[in-house]
């Protein structure tokens, strides 16, 4: 009777934690103060029976099937949110190819450079709460960063969210993959060179973005990864979505990083770059995050909070390649975040890639309809999923986004040459 009255009362604790939330203190403010949705067992919309909408989903799906099938992917994990619902989840091929394991839409996969997203929301909220000043140099914080000649006593939290900071792309990425430590090499800036003068122009960055992470902690004050965890995921109920290489291969569910037939050795490097590319989560806590970006839990993420974050600061050069490349307009960015015209209207998102693995977040603000990917190979077709979507959500003329009849035929289980990998990075 004793075991059942302690049970009880323990199921009672954890309702009461989650209808009154819980609170994760920045001095006397609390980071987090909001209900958490624990979770059941959900009812997704993953049968043909619980497609409904604008969206050829039958279409989208067999489109899909065969993607998945070609020997340049293992696992691919995509849903839909149309008109603000989560409308269409899918799970393809294998989590693991030399176990056979498939993916499920428990399979927790990287998020690579879309974390950035959650990094620029995170200082999005901390400036709304009057805790940062995004204006402030970067000199203030006492940052690991060094800038050529000392920009980084002008160059500000703005500028360095926004890929402002005028270094060559991606600098110093292959020395972060070599091994060397973050800190050192972000002291190590001040002698890489410049694309353009400090604070002028978007030249994108791992190393030196990840300096968000030593600000944030210290402004949200605790570890910048808890911050974001406890501020947003937690409270939006993304039980699988978090930080760290551990995390990700301690799991029972998790994709392991392809190229063509080959399972490839799992790499730390952009884990220790945590604001850049730390996040993992499965694809229905991925959706989720994409619905709080469209504005759908005004209780965690205020229209305020998201205006900071997806203003546009500098304009960027188009992104992917190819026909969509070509089909892209007025690319900009925000903090962490991109924009651009696509078929006449305006998208939002990110992209990201790292050795393994791909993952994209794109929606249409206007319609609060998008789609999220994730797959487990290094093959960039899958980018252009959220287009063929959207385009069945307008009822345009397919674009043969993912019309496969011009790849080499699919024979055995050996990378194909293909299309070269879209947005690489991020």
């Amino acid at each position: 009777m004793q075991r059942v009255f302690t049970f009880l009362i323990a199921i009672l604790a954890l309702g009461l934690a989650g209808w009154f939330g819980f609170r994760a203190a920045r001095g006397d403010h609390p980071l987090a103060s909001v209900a958490i949705p624990f979770k059941a067992a959900e009812n997704l919309p993953d049968t043909p029976a619980e497609w409904r909408g604008r969206i050829d989903y039958r279409t989208l799906d067999r489109q899909l099937t065969d993607l998945s099938r070609r020997p340049e992917m293992a696992g691919l994990a995509v849903a839909v949110v149309e008109d603000g619902k989560l409308s269409f989840v899918r799970t393809y091929g294998v989590a693991d190819k030399s176990t056979g394991a498939p993916v499920t839409p428990q399979t927790l996969f990287r998020w690579a450079s879309v974390s950035k997203t959650a990094t620029g929301t995170l200082a999005a909220a901390l400036a709304n709460d009057g805790a940062l000043d995004l204006n402030r140099p970067l000199s203030r914080w006492r940052t690991s960063l060094r800038l050529p000649g000392g920009a980084e006593e002008r160059v500000t939290l703005d500028d360095l969210l926004a890929q402002r900071t005028g270094l060559t792309k991606n600098a110093y990425d292959e020395k972060l993959e070599e091994g060397q430590s973050p800190q050192l090499l972000r002291a190590s800036l001040a002698l890489a060179p410049l694309q353009c003068e400090p604070g002028t122009c978007h030249t994108y960055q791992n190393v030196a973005f990840d300096t968000a992470s030593e600000i944030l902690g210290a402004a949200a004050n605790e570890i910048f990864a808890d911050a974001v965890e406890d501020r947003f995921f937690r409270p939006l109920g993304m039980a699988s979505a978090g930080y760290g290489m551990e995390r990700l291969t301690s799991a029972k569910d998790w994709a392991r990083p392809h190229r063509g037939a080959q399972v490839r050795p799992v790499k730390e490097a952009y884990w220790r770059v945590p604001a850049a590319a730390g996040v993992e989560s499965d694809i229905v806590d991925f959706a989720t995050w994409m619905q709080a970006m469209m504005g759908d839990r005004p209780d965690v993420l205020p229209k305020s909070v998201l205006q900071i974050a997806h203003r546009p600061r500098v304009a960027t050069a188009r992104l992917y390649s190819g026909a969509l490349r070509q089909a892209i307009g007025d690319a900009s960015y925000g903090l962490g975040w991109r924009s651009f015209t696509y078929g006449g209207d305006r998208l939002e998102g990110h992209s990201g890639a790292v050795s393994g693995y791909r993952a994209t977040m794109i929606f249409e603000p206007a319609t609060r309809t998008g789609v999220v990917v994730m797959w487990n190979s290094d093959w960039g077709l899958p980018f252009r999923i959220p287009f063929a979507a959207i385009d069945s959500y307008h009822k345009r003329e397919d674009a043969g986004w993912l019309d496969l009849s011009a790849l080499p035929p699919a024979a055995g289980d050996t990378a194909a040459v293909t299309p070269r990998p879209a947005d690489p990075k991020g």
